[in-house]
């Protein structure tokens, strides 16, 4: 290597400054850094996912790994559809049967979507890379084979899904077909379709100014259904391919379409096809006598038919008996005998409703919180930026920053006052960890429950009306928080506050604390001034007389 000293000596160096490059990453580097691990079924972030109680669901775990093993040689369809309501254990299932998989050696691939978890969990933008991750986790003559194109089409990350697809999966798997002397046969394992949600904001980075997303979510959930059918007609294709999600209008379109007798997936629906009151029953049964062991209960604590009555109420839908096991178990100050003859007690009014037992569940643990319409407001409002605002990290809208957001007295103590009865329905962390950790939900039944004024009654919220403190002095990661949230789309056009936060109506609070860091941004104070009452009043006008440190 040539010297920029040449052959100089005795030099006296003052303010030098050397930029070097560094070697570029290689191209698996590239790929890993583009997926979503969170996604991945042995994730930390699912490290609490729901799984199937031993001795439960066993014939429809037997009958799936039955036909990833063997296929159905009088349909040989390579692709299955598994769908049931919201609660009817979905998502346990798949967790099984992928854990049953990789027990048996059987290479699994897998994607869990989540409407509540990170970004890469609610978004199709990592789905085809997160899988090419994992395929060249299985042989090496494949990671070399993804490499390979990679280094050929280095924008292939830029690209639409079904070149993603073809680039990074189809081919490589094409070009490594019949070398080895183990063929490669598994399963892809693709759970929570319908939570895809589409971005909620794209950036515009000349002017930095956000816009409104251009697809819905259901063109984004059909295109990663187009792209797994894709996969599926490809003759080399050596993976079965199951798909869990629940039965909304763009699965039953696409799966079961009218009028066309060659169907492209065998269905399986987890409500029609399967009894579960069975294994229902022996799920509370287990949980149950653990319970009296652990309280030292008498046998008689459990009236006679009282598990038969709750298997009826739950109607096949296991969220009904995993939250009352979690309502007798977590967190509430009276005795589980009493808490089970409140819930014997409950009648569900006689409706069409399908969920009327599990919503007159979720009404009576919500009206046992001192206040149960304030609870709602700021579960509401934790759901919206669980599911709703892109690119804010975990840390961002952490349980601390959630309750100084929401808190009348930020220095107050007013989520545990609220949520002190609610932990069968939150995960709520342990104060330690609180300004770390985020507020999730067991189950997105819940948010769709107080979501529905049909369902949840006088619990329904629309709109915050609170203020918040004004002279506090906020940290500047609840700062940043808030100036993503003034510069994405769910505010309702026009009106200085979105549907549930309880932020002021006028804008000069949340103004002046967005403006308290714009130096440390990329944008200036101006512009951040001027995208918030674009958002928020729908035209630009003078900004309130603040000081912009």
């Amino acid at each position: 290597m040539t010297s920029i000293f040449g052959h100089a000596h005795d030099i006296r160096l003052r303010d030098l400054i050397v930029n070097v490059n560094e070697h570029p990453a290689n191209a698996l580097e590239k790929l890993e850094v583009l997926i979503a691990p969170e996604a991945l079924h042995d994730s930390a972030e699912r490290c609490d996912a729901p799984k199937c109680d031993p001795e439960t669901r066993v014939a429809v775990q037997d009958d799936l790994c039955s036909w990833i093993e063997h296929g159905d040689p009088v349909n040989p369809i390579d692709m299955k559809w598994v769908t049931g309501p919201a609660g009817s254990g979905k998502t346990a299932i798949m967790g099984s049967i992928t854990d049953r998989c990789k027990g048996n050696g059987i290479p699994v691939v897998s994607f869990f979507f989540s409407s509540l978890g990170s970004l890469g969990r609610r978004t199709k933008t990592a789905f085809v890379t997160t899988i090419a991750y994992q395929l060249t986790q299985h042989r090496q003559d494949l990671k070399d084979a993804i490499a390979a194109a990679i280094e050929v089409d280095t924008i292939v990350f830029k690209k639409n899904l079904r070149v993603q697809m073809e680039t990074l999966v189809l081919a490589p798997l094409r070009a490594v077909a019949g070398s080895s002397n183990t063929p490669l046969r598994g399963v892809f394992v693709i759970d929570g379709l319908d939570e895809c949600g589409v971005e909620q904001m794209h950036v515009n980075t000349t002017t930095g100014l956000s816009t409104l997303p251009t697809r819905t979510k259901e063109q984004d959930q059909l295109e990663i259904l187009q792209v797994l059918h894709q996969a599926s007609s490809d003759p080399t294709f050596p993976f079965r391919i199951i798909i869990a999600s629940r039965p909304e209008r763009v699965f039953r379109r696409f799966f079961d379409p009218e009028g066309q007798p060659v169907h492209i997936a065998h269905k399986l629906d987890l409500h029609e096809d399967y009894n579960a009151d069975a294994d229902i029953t022996l799920f509370l049964e287990a949980h149950f006598n653990r319970l009296r062991r652990l309280h030292q209960l008498p046998p008689s604590w459990l009236p006679p038919d009282g598990i038969q009555i709750l298997v009826g109420r739950a109607s096949g839908q296991f969220i009904y008996a995993a939250t009352i096991i979690r309502f007798l178990e977590l967190g509430h100050r009276e005795p589980p005998k009493a808490l089970l003859e409140a819930i014997l007690r409950m009648k569900a009014t006689a409706t069409s409703n399908p969920l009327e037992h599990l919503d007159e569940l979720y009404s009576h643990i919500l009206n046992s919180s001192p206040d149960p319409l304030l609870s709602v407001r700021w579960i509401r409002t934790i759901g919206l930026f669980a599911g709703t605002v892109p690119g804010i990290t975990i840390v961002d809208y952490t349980a601390s920053n959630t309750h100084l957001l929401l808190q009348t007295d930020p220095e107050s103590n007013e989520a545990e006052h609220l949520f002190g009865n609610l932990h069968s329905l939150i995960r709520i962390p342990p104060p330690a960890d609180q300004a770390t950790t985020e507020y999730t939900f067991y189950h997105k039944s819940l948010l769709d429950f107080l979501g529905a004024p049909n369902r949840c009654g006088g619990l329904y919220i629309l709109r915050g009306e609170r203020g918040c403190d004004r002279d506090f002095s906020y940290p500047k990661r609840f700062l940043i928080l808030l100036a993503y949230i003034s510069n994405v789309s769910a505010f309702q056009y026009g009106i200085a506050h979105f549907e549930v936060l309880p932020t002021p109506a006028g804008a000069d609070w949340y103004l002046s604390s967005v403006i308290t860091y714009a130096k440390d941004r990329d944008m200036s104070a101006e512009l951040i001034i001027r995208c918030f009452f674009e958002t928020v009043h729908g035209s630009v006008r003078a900004a309130p007389d603040l000081p912009i440190q």
